[in-house]
């Protein structure tokens, strides 16, 4: 692991904190657009596979958690319970559900491109693990996961500019997701739609605003996520060009969270590790000579164990979802 700290303990630490919310429906806040009476109905009926975790993206993500640390360690002891909760999330019945809760008319935009990318995540995670249990899965996931490819190829096409939020809306920050499945998957039409979009969006701009960020409940930076997604698509020598011209300066602090019982506040919290994931994507493209990486390194080490630091189980506005940003972070998952 290119982090030396990400070992079973913690791995086990941030598991539980899944495993405490992926069934657990209440409190619950779901983004729903009714079209009768009939669609008024509880969570885990409405979208069995994802209702708990407080909302259906961070629900999506637990299980990509839960994915990723049983893939990582399979013979730690969490390792058998996530099995039984991946498993009786991800059924046919319980994907069929899901497929026409989305592509139900007048939700063309549920979870659109936040939840949608983490799916496509956690499909691209079932995809690269060689083991039974997740080959059934995914064979299970897969109608909701070209439900999700098929959204977002109708979507891409028509947004005629980006979204440059700190939160959920983000484009950057959804279409690093994407490429990666694109890439993982071998999905080459759906990968090719993607990178043209992040070229149209983004390859011009230059001095980015960094000293604007944050804004009050950002978890994503939109210079950094921009950044992170450009180095995706852009060979290592352009990128190299491309990045002093739109960040001539990366200078950031840790953020604080003053009350940790707001879920809204608690976002900063989620933005130190986002941070520190998109500057370590970033110096991965950097060349070894380039006096800039030790600067950045140093600064997403920081960003690191603030972010770390400020996750609290007890606390379930940020225990619900920062464990799953925390094993994307510690485990390297955006680099490849």
């Amino acid at each position: 692991m290119a982090d030396s700290g990400f070992d079973q303990a913690l791995a086990a630490r941030f598991a539980r904190l899944a495993l405490d919310c992926v069934h657990q429906e209440y409190p619950n806040k779901i983004a729903h657009a009714m079209n009768s009476d009939a669609d008024l109905k509880p969570p885990r009926e409405l979208t069995p596979a994802f209702y708990g975790c407080y909302d259906w993206h961070s629900s999506v993500h637990g299980h990509w958690l839960l994915i990723r640390l049983a893939r990582l360690f399979p013979q730690a002891p969490f390792a058998a319970d996530a099995r039984r909760a991946v498993a009786q999330s991800l059924t046919p019945a319980h994907i069929s559900q899901e497929v026409a809760y989305l592509t139900t008319k007048g939700r063309s935009s549920f979870e659109r491109p936040y939840g949608l990318a983490w799916l496509l995540q956690l499909a691209a995670e079932l995809k690269e693990w060689d083991d039974p249990d997740a080959r059934q899965w995914s064979a299970a996931l897969r109608p909701l996961e070209e439900a999700a490819t098929a959204v977002i190829t109708s979507w891409l096409p028509k947004l005629d500019h980006p979204i440059r939020t700190g939160e959920h809306n983000n484009t950057a920050f959804a279409m690093g997701l994407m490429l990666d499945y694109a890439r993982i998957t071998g999905h080459p039409g759906f990968g090719k739609l993607v990178e043209q979009r992040v070229r149209d969006f983004y390859i011009k701009d230059k001095n980015c605003p960094l000293a604007y960020e944050p804004s009050g409940e950002d978890f994503l930076s939109p210079c950094l996520a921009e950044a992170d997604v450009v180095r995706r698509v852009l060979p290592q020598a352009d990128f190299a060009a491309w990045f002093p011209a739109f960040l001539p300066s990366v200078e950031l602090e840790p953020t604080r969270v003053v009350d940790v019982t707001d879920g809204k506040l608690y976002h900063l919290a989620g933005l130190n590790l986002s941070r520190a994931w998109m500057l370590e994507g970033i110096v991965s493209e950097l060349p070894q000579a380039d006096p800039r990486r030790k600067h950045l390194t140093a600064l997403a080490g920081r960003l690191r164990q603030a972010g770390i630091e400020s996750i609290r189980a007890e606390h379930y506005e940020g225990g619900h979802w920062l464990g799953s940003f925390a094993v994307y972070l510690v485990s390297s998952r955006g680099l490849r």
